[in-house]
């Protein structure tokens, strides 16, 4: 089978297109430029897509003996992932850019280039787990990224390889360094990958500017400073709210809402986080099986953490959970993913774009 192995630089990438190779596959390894200015994404472990990362991956190819490309999506990235990134904040939402990018380009704009170039499937070193089409969490439940690959169609996962999923992360770096690969200790990447410094607000203000409003009390209406934008918070936020007397109570604020029409932003106590029903629309089904009826099941709303038993239901289009435990700070524009509890590895049922919550 002719594979096209995604190498972003990192261990991940390169032990799996290292796997792909071992199993007798013809593969060909490709690193995709998604910077305009190579460079400027990467600061220590913040980042990627940078020069070093393409030399890191072609060293790596280098070492496997495959062929190595690297394939300029910039204009892509940037259209389909920053500038959505960027309007969904303003629009009072919060995106996750790693599950559009997984979704637009590594396997909409990659793999459909991948395919018109005669390759039967793309490999990736995200972790999770694919067999006779089911995906599944990774073995390393600590870095399982199906949540961001949930939103994948069934067509796209016929075309998939996730060579590392079976494997703990600790394993994987050992087997690097066996291999003789020097990313084997390189840091591995986190937040988001085109704000390498790591300030989300300043890289949105940048990009939308100023768009004053208040910052109000929920409970008692009390408008309890200004801001200069709703893109500069997001649901369940904390910290940096830029109010300058704690509440009545002594007790911590949350930001509760968001209103960009009139740019309200609404803070609270930690209780008024919590959600007893999320409503998302979009929905995505990667076994190409919808819901049937009220269905028991897991549902996840954070790439890393905010789980819960839940109750979900598909009608007209919408997605209905009710989570059994309380989930907090879930807000609009983050996706909602469903699991089914199985012996060997959660099996991921569906997703979709969270629209609104209540209590």
């Amino acid at each position: 089978m002719r594979v096209l192995a995604a190498m972003s630089g990192g261990v991940d990438s390169a032990v799996a297109a290292a796997r792909a190779v071992d199993a007798g596959h013809d593969v060909t390894g490709v690193h995709l430029a998604l910077s305009a200015k190579p460079g400027t994404l990467r600061t220590g472990s913040r980042g990627c897509c940078t020069v070093e990362d393409a030399h890191d991956a072609r060293r790596a190819a280098d070492i496997l003996g495959i062929p190595f490309y690297v394939w300029d999506f910039a204009e892509r990235f940037t259209e389909e992932v920053i500038e959505d990134f960027v309007a969904e904040y303003a629009a009072g939402r919060t995106p996750n850019p790693c599950l559009k990018c997984n979704e637009r380009i590594k396997f909409e704009a990659l793999l459909d280039k991948a395919i018109a170039l005669g390759f039967d499937a793309v490999c990736t070193g995200h972790y999770a787990r694919l067999a006779d089409g089911t995906l599944r969490r990774a073995k390393d439940v600590g870095k399982d990224q199906s949540y961001v690959l949930a939103s994948l169609t069934p067509e796209q996962l016929r075309h998939a390889m996730f060579p590392v999923g079976d494997t703990t992360k600790d394993d994987i770096r050992a087997e690097a360094a066996a291999r003789d690969l020097a990313v084997a200790d390189k840091p591995d990447s986190y937040d988001i990958c085109f704000i390498p410094d790591g300030d989300t607000r300043a890289f949105l203000e940048s990009r939308i500017g100023s768009r004053p409003g208040q910052l109000v009390d929920a409970e008692s209406g009390a408008v309890l400073g200004v801001h200069t934008g709703v893109h500069g918070f997001t649901v369940g936020q904390r910290h940096g709210l830029g109010i300058d007397r704690p509440a009545p109570d002594g007790r911590p604020r949350y930001v509760l809402s968001l209103e960009p029409v009139d740019g309200t932003v609404r803070v609270g106590p930690a209780d008024r986080l919590s959600v007893r029903e999320i409503v998302a629309d979009r929905a995505v089904w990667p076994h190409n099986r919808p819901l049937d009826g009220v269905v028991e099941c897991v549902a996840q709303v954070r790439a890393h953490g905010g789980t819960s038993p839940a109750t979900a239901e598909f009608r007209d289009g919408t997605l209905t959970v009710r989570p059994q435990a309380q989930l907090r700070g879930v807000a609009p524009g983050q996706a909602v993913v469903l699991y089914r509890p199985d012996a060997d590895g959660d099996v991921v049922l569906g997703s979709a774009t969270i629209r609104a919550t209540s209590a």
